[in-house]
This record gives C-alpha cells, structure tokens and sequence, in this order.
C-alpha cells in the first residue's frame, strides 16, 4: 500500500504476513516494493526512512517479524541539477582541463537531501557554467575526490570528460601526493608510524564509521609527529595508504588520539586534558570543528603530463590554535 505524505514524497507501507517472519527486512521490503532494488531499500534504512511498528529500523539484516506493519517513507525527489550559485572560494589554478581550489571549513562539497544549496558543487556550476561535465545529468560534475564538510584544504575538479576519468584512475592508484595536517588529542606512540584497521560502520551509533574486526574495509594511515604540545595535544603530518580522508578521524580515534573539535568521534573531555591551565584547556575543548586540513596535493596533469603540486597553511582558526600552541606558522610539511 502507498500514500502521499505532505511533501509529495511517496509513502510505503505493508504488514509482514507469517510465512515472510525471519526473512531479512531488506529482502522483505524490496520484494513487497517492487518500484525499489533490495539496495535502494537497504540505502533507505541506513538513512533512517523505514519503520516497523513505528520504531525506526536501524539495520537492513534485521529479521522480519510477522504481523508487524513496516513503513518506507523515501525522502523527496529532487532535481537532477544543482543551482547555479555565486558562492566564492579560494582558486589556487585554473585551466581548460581542471580547477584547483582551497576549500574553506564549513563549505559541503555535494548537494543532498535536505542540504540542496549552498555547496561546492552549486558554487563550481556558477564559475565554471557548462565546461563541466555532466551538466543536465550527473549530480557531482567533475568531483573528483572529496572533503567532509568541516574539513579544509585542497582539492581538484575536472572541467573534462578526459580529465575526469585520468584523474579518478590517478586517486584509485594512489597516483597521487596528499599530506594532512591535524591537532590530535594526547601524544602518539611512536611519534611516528603506521595505523591499520579495517574501517566499517560502527554498529552502536549508524552515522559514524569505526575499526571493526569483521566486515569492514581494509584501511591504512601513515602518521609523524611535527610538533606536541606539553603531552596534551600533538600536530601530526598524515597521509593515506588506502581509503579516503575521513579515515584519519576514525584512525586517530580508534587509538585514543581524537582530531581536536571532532564532533562525531570526539565525545568525552580527553584525559590528556586535564594538565592544561585553563584558557589552553578551554581553547581546544570549545574548536567549534575537527581541526583536520588537507595541506598538499600533488599529481600529474591529466593533458600535458606535467607534474603539479599545490600547498596551503591551514585556515586562521586552525593556525591560530597551533600558534597559541607555540608550535609554529606551518607553511609547508
């Protein structure tokens, strides 16, 4: 059975009947809907949009339990396109192929549900109107690789079709040069070294990822330390073996190193906290956002074959805590 909602979105609901009882509620689901695949209805769930009985379902695999009435209430369409919009940000380079930029904190890279404007995205339609690709079909024209929200630092896009799919293959390779910089809580052991953990869903809370011990995906960081300060909090230069930049966060905490504002991993005063005088203590319990800057990226013109490299320091939140540190202006790693 189907109904509108009041925001036009339509609205799935079915009883389980008993033969159906054990059955995966994915599975259920996707053979009761026959408009959704068993992955869009495992999608939904993950995101919240299905219930049973009212209560929210929380895992795909749950089993189907008879009798109970289960509801998917899959958010609004959307449009394909994203609005243009004049939304600046800092270009490091520019040509016919690629645009290179810094990305500011606070700037989501793409569109969602419920998050259509203001992005990068609808900031890159507006400079670089229709040289990049997909226009009136891909939702995330030439990204190729992305920042969490509160995330800064550099990053590439292809205005080019060629440039795209060189690039893509380039990050898939790890073809690539890219350093981080990050004030993590307490000191790492050794001040330099390798963190290797699977990293899946973390299975008390759905919107975080964690290192898991099965099913996750295989997921290593290299660390050094730049500069500690007392043994509270620790600058360190990070750069990926595999995986993507949200790694570093779930890495970092997983060894009881937290990136100093971490929102998501961050929840608890640290011990390594509690030797600060005050003001320090309170300048970094009260950063607003993960202080997690992309500092370098380095790869190969997907055209010219010309080797390029481009450095920022981090934004003047971050660098303004790294110099109440007295660790120093970083320009360069």
């Amino acid at each position: 059975m189907s109904d509108k909602s009041t925001t036009d979105a339509i609205v799935h609901t079915t009883r389980a009947p008993p033969e159906a009882a054990g059955q995966r509620v994915d599975r259920f689901l996707a053979e009761r809907i026959p408009a959704f695949s068993r992955s869009r209805v495992k999608t939904l769930i993950e995101a919240g949009h299905a219930t049973r009985d009212g209560t929210p379902i929380t895992e795909a695999s749950e089993s189907v339990r008879s009798g109970a009435l289960y509801r998917l209430a899959p958010p609004p369409p959307v449009s394909a396109t994203p609005l243009a919009e004049a939304i600046p940000f800092p270009i490091l380079y520019e040509d016919s192929d690629l645009l290179v930029l810094d990305k500011p904190p606070g700037l989501v890279v793409h569109p969602a549900p419920g998050n259509q404007n203001g992005t990068l995205v609808n900031a890159l339609l507006a400079h670089c109107g229709d040289t990049l690709p997909g226009i009136g079909g891909e939702k995330r024209p030439g990204i190729v690789h992305r920042l969490d929200k509160d995330t800064s630092g550099v990053m590439v896009v292809a205005k080019t079709e060629q440039a795209l799919a060189a690039l893509s293959a380039a990050f898939a390779a790890r073809d690539i040069d890219r350093a981080y910089l990050a004030l993590c809580w307490g000191l790492p052991n050794p001040p330099a070294g390798e963190i290797e953990g699977a990293i899946g869903r973390d299975p008390r809370e759905r919107k975080r990822m964690a290192v898991v011990g099965r099913g996750g995906k295989h997921a290593l960081t290299r660390y050094r330390t730049l500069g500690h300060y007392q043994t509270a909090v620790a600058l360190l230069e990070l750069r990926l073996a595999t995986g993507r930049t949200h790694q570093i966060r779930v890495h970092l905490a997983s060894q009881g190193h937290p990136v100093v504002g971490d929102p998501l991993y961050l929840r608890r005063i640290p011990a390594s906290a509690r030797g600060l005088d005050e003001a320090t203590r309170r300048a970094l319990l009260d950063f607003p956002r993960q202080a997690l800057h992309a500092t370098r990226l380095g790869f190969v013109h997907p055209r010219t074959g010309v080797p390029l490299s481009f450095a920022t320091p981090p934004p003047a939140d971050m660098q303004a805590l790294i110099d109440r540190l007295g660790l120093g202006m970083v320009t360069e790693t």
